[in-house]
């Protein structure tokens, strides 16, 4: 043990660890323990006053007893009685105790608050210290209530010590992070920020750490701080080493201090006053020619402390991208980093590259390295430096120098590691179509890419490249060319006979002429892969060789005989099935006109944004650019016609129209390109993306042949467990962690008007604060509805304890079945968990389940209760009507009880497209040319329940002269009526 001082030592605590230390197993050392604590127990209910060292003395025990993994449920009272001594050492003892045994919702809060109070009026500095700390340490919301106010006082008075200031400064911003809504600076802002100019450096570095954080939530406030952060900066980049020696690390000044001054100017624009702006600009040329200075020191910490302050001034100077000359010169300084022998160097210098390469200023200054970064991703060992050079080559690129980079990243994809395959076929994908000039090159560059990394090519990079070729007519014909020279390899990707069969099949003809890729060969071709590909592969190639009997007569008895073999019509996919017994009795039985008709080429692909694209912001990388930089640099070189993304609806070719009813109905109209010819393959459909734009994408949800999700479980009668009940109450699944047990929270007052918000709509952000977002991303098929749940961590600090409850009340546990699967427990920061809601409505209702989110953040208990936003709406059928057939209907439900009215000012001002993207997002169908009056709307549509369908007819007035609606709901049952009145009149 170390030794003690001779007024400090505590011979029984060491004793006592001494022996918990030479203990030979478990059992010795809980019996040793359990000695002690009935020992410390006795003492402190003896009738005898236990002094102040002896307490001080039997806390320790107790606290390093807790450090061992033990529960410690006594001792509490003792330490509090601590904090009243005058002696330092039991004091501290006392505050150390509290810090990490008692918690927020202690009995003894109230007490331990009187003694930190009385602790900060004692202007004792060092006992002020330990208040502090105490403070900081627990960091509950209590303690933000009770000492929120009194803490900047302390930090600006001008009788405060140094040493207090540093632990204010520090504690207040402990609290703040942790309640930001009770840390109100009001009229300290102006003195806080003045702490800049404070003589002790020390103080000055705790203020700044203060001051950043403040600054990125209220920057008005503190935007005063950016003149006094540049002075300081000036007087420390200025100085020399002797300068500033307490705070001179192995010479250089202040580094710590000087790194958190340039990222607390990464909060504001570039100063607008020219003096300042000039002082600073003097500032980062200083620390950029001091780069270049030979080093003092070969020790490591003089470099690191020197590089420090030189990637952070590079920061800036990249936040401001207005200083042509230091962009460039920023540029060059990390240039000579690139092959430097410190691997964190290269890592660091590529990164902030892939910053500058964005630059107008600098990117022709990033450009002259590509041959060494082009050498870095060949010959780098380490494989997080290899990706940084693939992000700053994909950064660097432009039309000048696209197809040297992307002929250098597919060839260092044959030997890339696994981890970053996926990464860069993105990245690859993206450029060969951003800067593609020639199409011709952009189809060799996908098929090499998929020849190279099939397996990595994810379905959003065929879906586009076949967009492209459809959408041009000019590069159709060698594509069709290139892929059957590519099928005909021995051993050919799945994801090449997937891009194969659909080119060939709309475009085979384009190369029937040539005897050596007659109709037969490209038939044969294409069957030789049938056998070894996967079901949805198969479905679509099935619909290929219905397109070849359109395309090719010739062909027509070749490919009946393989529909007609038993292994298709009789297949145990019902997919394969169906479409193989379809296909033959649409060429058996139909005329040529009418096979041509359902069979013609597919129509070119609207205009959307490139999945690709959005795939890849989702992995985050330092080098993925947005989709508007995309979009920029389409229009500033030339768009690819039509090269947009198809929206499920139109995503299969119009054989789709032979096959099982809306075959390809993409519910959420989320499917990211066309898949088969007749219907989306199971694997493709249904992509949801998700609602944060970042983290994970939710898994993609199988289809079945009616494009429903089939595993949707239906809940079977005898199973009252899935009626609304929360996760984990089935047999199967685990039960929610226990240790929440707080009764649910009332529904948040704004509850209702969140649901409102949905009731057009079934994607979007349902509810958000400082903590939390929660996203939903939902579909419905006529009764079934099913719903993804998006639960996203905005801290940096775990959720423990996550539980999440659907209830219904008595009432709707007879209207609804809501299934909720269980939920992860514990959500990492800056992570997102999901969750899949199962709904069924079995009859009308009114009221929405209610959805009670529980966790622990930080030790307090967070319970908020929402609305899910399920309205009866949600399950209507769009029905499409004549005139004369709707107003003959709207006659029938002419009884009172059947129709609500409601007369109502318009909110949002009357607006036709939006009327009408409301109305079609209720869920009817809007009816052209029916009602007299070609300002009015009028719908229709069948809400379908298991127990019943209910007709709807709906009318809308609007008076655009005096900004009123009047809103008309026709339905076969009252309550319906009422409530889609009601609904629909808050949407306006």
């Amino acid at each position: 043990m170390p030794a003690v001082s001779k007024g400090d030592g505590m011979r029984g605590l060491a004793v006592f660890i001494s022996d918990i230390r030479n203990c030979k197993s478990k059992e010795a050392e809980i019996k040793r323990i359990n000695k002690e604590l009935a020992n410390i127990r006795s003492k402190f209910k003896g009738d005898k006053a236990l002094d102040g060292y002896s307490k001080k003395k039997y806390v320790c025990k107790l606290l390093f007893i807790f450090l061992l993994g033990h529960d410690i449920d006594f001792g509490h009272m003792e330490a509090v009685n601590l904090l009243s001594s005058n002696k330092y050492t039991e004091k501290q003892i006392g505050y150390l105790f509290i810090s990490v045994l008692v918690n927020s919702n202690s009995e003894l809060i109230r007490l331990i608050n009187n003694a930190i109070k009385n602790d900060l009026s004692s202007r004792n500095p060092t006992f002020m210290c330990l208040a502090l700390h105490c403070i900081a340490n627990v960091g509950s919301r209590e303690m933000a209530e009770a000492f929120a106010g009194e803490i900047p006082r302390i930090l600006v008075a001008g009788d405060t010590m140094d040493s207090v200031k540093q632990s204010a400064a520090l504690c207040l911003l402990r609290l703040y992070k942790t309640c930001p809504d009770l840390v109100l600076m009001g009229e300290w802002t102006s003195r806080v920020v003045h702490l800049l100019n404070d003589q002790h450096m020390g103080v000055v570095t705790a203020a700044i750490s203060l001051i950043t954080c403040l600054s990125q939530k209220n920057p008005d406030e503190f935007k005063t701080c950016v003149s006094l952060a540049v002075s300081r900066l000036s007087r420390i980049v200025s100085s020399a080493s002797t300068d500033l020696q307490d705070y001179t690390y192995y010479f250089v000044p202040a580094p710590w201090l000087s790194c958190k001054l340039l990222r607390l100017l990464q909060c504001y624009p570039p100063p607008e006053d020219g003096a300042v702006k000039g002082r600073l600009v003097e500032c980062l040329e200083t620390i950029l020619n001091k780069a270049q200075e030979p080093p003092k020191s070969k020790k490591v910490q003089h470099s690191n402390a020197k590089n420090a302050i030189l990637f952070e001034a590079i920061a800036l100077i990249i936040h401001y991208d207005s200083e042509p000359n230091l962009l460039v010169r920023a540029c060059n300084q990390l240039g000579q980093f690139l092959q430097h022998r410190e691997t964190n160097l290269r890592y660091l210098a590529l990164e902030s590259m892939c910053t500058l390469a964005s630059s107008e200023f600098s990117h022709e200054a990033v450009k002259t390295h590509i041959e060494t970064v082009i050498n870095a991703l060949k010959t780098e060992r380490d494989v997080s430096v290899r990706q940084r050079a693939a992000d700053l080559l994909y950064a660097m690129c432009d039309r000048s120098n696209a197809k040297q980079i992307v002929a250098e990243m597919l060839s260092y994809l044959e030997t890339a590691d696994y981890s970053i395959r996926e990464e860069m076929v993105l990245k690859v994908a993206i450029l060969a179509e951003k800067y593609a000039v020639d199409y011709s090159w952009y189809v060799d560059t996908i098929l090499n890419l998929i020849r190279i990394a099939g397996d990595y090519v994810s379905e959003e990079v065929w879906y586009r490249v076949i967009q492209i070729v459809i959408n041009r007519d000019d590069v159709q014909g060698y594509a069709a060319k290139t892929v059957f020279e590519a099928l005909q390899a021995p051993a050919c990707h799945e994801n090449m006979v997937k891009v194969g069969g659909y080119i060939l099949g709309e475009f085979g003809n384009l190369i029937a002429g040539d005897p050596r890729s007659s109709p037969l060969v490209q038939f044969n071709l294409l069957h030789s892969k049938f056998h070894l590909c996967s079901v949805p592969t198969r479905a679509l190639l099935l619909s290929a060789y219905i397109k070849f009997i359109n395309l090719f007569p010739e062909t027509k008895s070749t490919i009946q005989e393989v529909l007609r073999c038993d292994s298709q019509i009789r297949n145990s996919d019902v997919e394969l099935q169906q479409r193989a017994v379809e296909y033959l009795k649409l060429s058996s039985i139909a005329s040529t006109d009418v096979l041509a008709t359902v069979l013609e080429e597919m129509p070119p692909f609207p205009e959307r944004e490139s999945s690709i694209l959005a795939k890849l912001k989702k992995k985050k990388g330092p080098g993925a650019v947005s989709v508007n930089e995309l979009e920029d640099a389409k229009r500033e070189g030339g768009e690819l016609n039509g090269g947009g993304e198809r929206g499920g609806d139109t995503s299969a070719m119009a054989a789709s129209n032979a096959s099982t009813p809306s075959p390809s109905a993409d519910l959420l109209g989320l499917r990211p390109g066309p898949a088969a010819v007749s219907a989306a393959p199971p694997s493709a459909g249904s992509l949801l993306v998700d609602v944060f734009s970042e983290g994970p994408a939710a898994p993609s949800a199988a289809v079945n042949d009616d494009g429903f999700l089939r595993d949707l479980e239906q809940p079977s009668e005898t199973s009252d467990t899935l009626l609304a009940e929360g996760p984990g109450d089935s047999d199967s699944a685990p039960p929610p962690p226990a240790a929440v047990s707080e009764d649910p929270a009332p529904p948040l007052p704004e509850a209702e008007e969140l649901l409102n918000k949905f009731v057009c709509k079934n994607n979007g952000v349902l509810f958000e604060n400082q903590l939390l977002q929660i996203g939903i991303k939902s579909e419905y098929r006529q009764n079934l509805g099913r719903m993804y749940l998006f639960y996203g961590n905005k801290t940096s600090v775990q959720f423990v304890s996550f539980t999440t409850t659907v209830t219904c009340s008595v009432e709707l546990q007879s209207q609804l079945n809501v299934q909720v699967k269980t939920v992860e427990p514990l959500v990492e920061g800056g992570a997102q968990v999901q969750q899949v809601v199962n709904i069924e409505c079995l009859t009308d209702f009114i009221d929405a389940p209610l959805l009670n989110i529980k966790f622990r953040y930080g030790g307090a208990l967070q319970n908020l209760t929402l609305k899910l936003p399920v309205t009866i709406n949600k399950f209507f059928q769009p029905t499409e009507m004549l005139s004369q057939e709707f107003f003959q209907r709207w006659k029938q439900l002419s009884q009172p009880q059947q129709e609500a009215q409601k007369i109502f000012k318009a909110v949002h001002g009357i607006d036709a497209e939006v009327v009408k993207a409301k109305l079609l997002g209720l869920g009817t169908a809007l009816l052209e040319n029916v009602d007299p009056n070609p300002e009015n709307y009028v719908c229709a549509g069948v809400i379908q329940t298991k127990a019943q369908q209910v007709g709807c007819l709906l009318r809308l007035e609007p008076n655009a002269q005096a900004q009123m609606y009047r809103l008309t709901l026709r339905s076969s049952k009252d309550t319906v009526s009422k409530r889609l009145c009601e609904l629909l009149s808050e949407q306006f």
